[in-house]
C-alpha cells in the first residue's frame, strides 16, 4: 500500500518527539526543573547508533538497549551530581535550568570529541549522516515507521499500567501531587526523583538510537530538536504525564506536514524556517492555553465537579 513519504516521515518523527517530550515532562513534573540538556541526552542514542552499525557492524536495533543505559545513567549523573546539591541548597528555578545548560554545553563538547575520534580512527563519517540502509523493510516501509509508533503505544499502556496498579507508581502520583506530604508519609521521594531522571535520559537515548533511521545525526542534533520538544511538552501540558505524549504527536504532525504545505504553497525556501512552527503553537498554546491541552480536559473537569456540587 502507497504511503506519501511525507506522511510517513511525520508520523515517525512525532512519534520519536512523543518519547522525548514524555521524558522531560516526567522530569519536570517530578522536580520542577526545566532541562535543557535533554535534547543531548538523545545525541547519546545516535552517537551509538552510529557506532553499533558502522564501527561494530552490528544491526542497529540491538544497539537499542545500550543507547537507552547511556542516556539514563547520563541523566541520573545530571540529577545527582550537579541538581541535587542545588535543590538541597534551594536553588531557584533560574540556577538550576542554567545547570542543565552548563552540563549540556559539557556534552556538546564531549560529543563532538568523539565524533572527531570516530572519523579519525575508523573513518567512518560522524557528521550530518544517515542509516537509512540499516533498517529493514515490511510491507515495502521502513521498519522504524512500524517501531516508533509501536514503542509508543506499548509505553502508554505501560505507563498506564505502572501509575495505577503498582505501589511504585502511586509513590510517583503521590511525589507528583505534594512531595512534602509523600515524604511525611514515608514515601521516598528521592528515589521517585532518581528513577524519574533514569527514564527520562533512557528515553531520550532509546529515541536518539532510532533517529539516524530515517532523520540526521549529527553532534548539536539535539540542540536542534530541542525546540521541538519543549513546544511538544508545553502543547501537551507540563503539568501532566501524558501531555508529553499527545504533545509530541500534535507537535510533530505539525511541523512535518505544515513545512511541506507551506513549501508546496510559498517554495522550497521556507523549509530552513521549519523550527518556526513548533514555536509558533508553543506561543498560541501559552497565551490561550498556559497548562496546556491536559490542563483544558483538567480544567474542564474541575468546574463541572464546582457546577455539580452547587447544584
Amino acid at each position: 500500500m502507497y504511503i506519501d513519504p511525507i506522511f510517513k516521515g511525520a508520523v515517525m518523527f512525532a512519534s520519536l518527539l512523543a518519547m522525548l517530550s514524555l521524558g522531560l515532562t516526567l522530569t519536570f513534573l517530578t522536580t520542577r526543573v526545566p532541562n535543557f540538556a535533554h535534547g543531548s541526552f538523545a545525541t547519546i542514542g545516535i552517537y551509538v547508533a552510529l557506532t553499533v552499525y558502522k564501527v561494530f557492524n552490528v544491526n542497529l536495533y540491538y544497539g537499542l538497549p545500550l543507547a537507552f543505559m547511556l542516556g539514563a545513567l547520563t541523566a541520573l549523573a545530571l540529577y545527582t551530581f550537579a541538581l541535587k546539591p542545588l535543590i538541597g541548597r534551594g536553588a531557584s528555578i533560574i540556577t538550576l535550568m542554567v545547570a542543565t545548560i552548563a552540563f549540556d554545553l559539557v556534552l556538546l563538547a564531549i560529543l563532538n570529541i568523539y565524533a572527531d575520534y570516530v572519523v579519525n580512527t575508523f573513518k567512518v563519517t560522524s557528521r550530518y549522516f544517515y542509516l537509512r540502509e540499516a533498517d529493514f523493510r515490511l510491507a515495502g516501509h521502513q521498519g522504524l515507521f512500524y517501531v516508533a509508533p509501536s514503542i509508543v503505544a506499548s509505553l502508554t499502556i505501560l505507563l498506564y499500567l505502572v501509575l495505577t496498579r503498582t505501589r511504585f507508581g502511586i509513590a510517583m502520583r503521590a511525589t507528583i501531587e505534594n512531595p512534602d506530604l509523600a515524604s511525611a508519609v514515608g514515601i521516598n521521594a528521592d528515589l521517585v526523583y532518581k528513577v524519574s531522571w533514569l527514564l527520562a535520559g533512557g528515553l531520550a537515548g532509546l529515541a536518539g538510537g532510532l533517529f539516524p533511521l530515517w532523520f540526521i545525526g549529527n553532534p548539536d542534533t539535539g540542540e536542534v530538536v530541542l525546540v521541538s520538544i519543549f513546544a511538544a511538552s508545553i502543547v501537551g501540558g507540563l503539568y501532566n504525564i501524558y501531555g508529553g505524549l499527545i504533545g509530541g504527536y500534535l507537535i510533530g504532525l505539525a511541523e512535518v506536514l505544515g513545512t511541506s504545505s507551506l513549501a508546496s504553497a510559498f517554495g522550497s525556501w521556507i523549509i530552513p524556517y521549519r523550527p518556526t512552527i513548533p514555536l509558533v503553537v508553543m506561543v498560541i498554546t501559552l497565551l490561550v492555553a498556559p497548562r496546556g491541552i491536559t490542563g483544558l480536559s483538567l480544567q474542564g473537569l474541575k468546574l463541572r465537579r464546582l457546577k455539580h456540587a452547587h447544584s
